[in-house]
């Protein structure tokens, strides 16, 4: 019977293994018994590192592409790589000051998560992702009302997050510009720092308790509000340097790479295992067949969650093959998410 378990790795087996990933990482060639022990620092002979190897390939963790070459690691032989044998580099210092000074605090969330996209994928040389949180996870800051002619008006909403939204609504009837003043100095007496859901129910409970109490200034700015700060719950990712993949010799394949750009149009499969982070305690990483993604089984997805006062308002991560050195990509994600944290917090503490 084939032993199933990786604790059975001695030091001289994790050694080697350490070893063969991180040369096949750098040359991306199979890694042969020769090479391995001239690389290894090891007193011991090709052939005892060829029994270590055939134990290796044994339990899963690394295989031979063909019959006279060397050895390659497998999803699994990865795993056990990143969880317990990988030492994590610190981020270079030229690339923390590239992510800090390529998301500026003061941008709105779009352009700044735009930004963490195409940083992510320029330092890595792979796939940039960000999710996009939905608008009504932020507070509103201010809104101001401009007709447009007829009875449709023009709605200028300031989110916390320095993100304007303008919406032209249709409302029953006109309104003079005294009146669409008196209804903003209103909503953004009463209602500025609260999210649009929240706004909407107390909107709605005002309407509901003093339905015939309400003056007109009060009833006109609850009808306009009702209309004006509708929900919008569209979900999206941001996808920079796909493009990348073309040039990835593990992704030669056409139909690898297809499945992949395609999976890159379509983003709902990218959202839920995006999704499947929220929740994460620092950076989370799925290799190969681990996503559940076809499209995906022969890459890695490292991935961080980022938001604000304690809250997880969205994942940002990197795609790449899964012969990428993780511990150069894990850092660029882990001080991405802090940028991109830190970022979204001064944002929100801001007047």
């Amino acid at each position: 019977m084939p032993r199933r378990s990786t604790d059975v790795l001695d030091p001289r087996a994790r050694h080697l293994l350490r070893a063969l990933i991180g040369e096949y990482i750098r040359d991306g060639q199979p890694v042969g018994s020769r090479t391995l022990a001239r690389m290894a620092g090891l007193d011991v002979s090709p052939a005892t590192i060829r029994n270590v190897m055939a134990d290796l390939e044994e339990i899963g963790l690394v295989a031979a592409p063909h019959t006279s070459a060397g050895r390659v690691p497998t999803a699994q032989g990865y795993r056990v790589f990143v969880d317990s044998l990988l030492e994590i580099k610190p981020l270079d210092p030229n690339e923390e000051a590239r992510i800090s000074s390529g998301i500026p605090e003061a941008a709105g969330t779009q352009a700044m998560l735009s930004n963490a996209s195409s940083l992510l994928s320029g330092i890595t040389h792979f796939v940039g992702l960000v999710t996009v949180p939905r608008r009504e996870q932020f507070a509103f800051r201010h809104i101001d009302f401009v007709p447009v002619g007829g009875n449709r008006l023009l709605v200028i909403l300031v989110f916390t997050d320095n993100e304007v939204q303008n919406r032209v609504v249709e409302m029953p009837r006109s309104y003079s510009g005294s009146e669409l003043e008196q209804m903003a100095n209103y909503l953004n007496a009463q209602f500025a720092g609260l999210p649009l859901e929240d706004i909407r129910a107390r909107l709605l409970a005002e309407m509901r308790q003093a339905r015939v109490d309400l003056d007109r200034t009060m009833a006109a700015a609850i009808e306009v509000a009702q209309a004006a700060l509708r929900v919008e719950s569209r979900e999206d990712v941001l996808v920079s340097g796909a493009g990348n993949l073309l040039g990835v010799q593990d992704l030669a394949r056409i139909d690898r790479l297809r499945d992949l750009f395609e999976a890159f149009q379509r983003k709902q499969e990218l959202l839920r295992l995006l999704e499947n982070c929220i929740h994460a305690d620092g950076v989370r990483l799925f290799i190969g067949e681990e996503s559940g993604f076809e499209a995906l089984g022969q890459c890695s997805l490292v991935a961080a969650p980022y938001g604000t006062d304690g809250k997880v308002l969205g994942v940002l991560g990197v795609i790449g093959p899964t012969r990428m050195a993780y511990d150069r990509v894990i850092p660029v994600v882990q001080a991405t998410a802090r940028r991109v944290s830190s970022a979204l917090n001064r944002s929100a503490a801001a007047p």
